[in-house]
């Protein structure tokens, strides 16, 4: 098992997740972060500190969002590490709660 960020954290990016993981598995794009699968300790820290609701353990990620399982492996090969929080961009909280933001992902 490992931990996904999933749609909602499409231009939020909050990076509260960041600053607790032990083994700096996120990694930062433009308007979206991911967990490098295989970094990933599953230990569930990231889970609670997601303002966005945002993470899930593989298993347990909704039908609907179970593209990002991929999507996480795949970007996590392609953007940096980040390894600590920065401020959320000045609109975040304006997307938090929008749905099917999929396409406003930028890679």
């Amino acid at each position: 098992m490992t931990y996904v960020v999933s749609e909602n954290c499409i231009r939020c990016k909050y990076t509260d997740c960041v600053e607790v993981c032990p083994v700096d598995c996120f990694r930062e794009g433009p308007n979206f972060l991911v967990i490098d699968p295989d970094e990933c300790i599953d230990c569930s820290l990231c889970v609670a500190e997601c303002p966005a609701g945002a993470i899930f353990a593989d298993d347990d990620l909704p039908q609907e969002q179970r593209r990002f399982i991929a999507l996480n492996a795949e970007l996590a090969k392609l953007w940096k590490p980040i390894f600590g929080k920065k401020d959320a961009p000045a609109d975040a909280d304006e997307w938090l709660n929008v749905k099917d933001k999929f396409h406003l992902l930028q890679r």
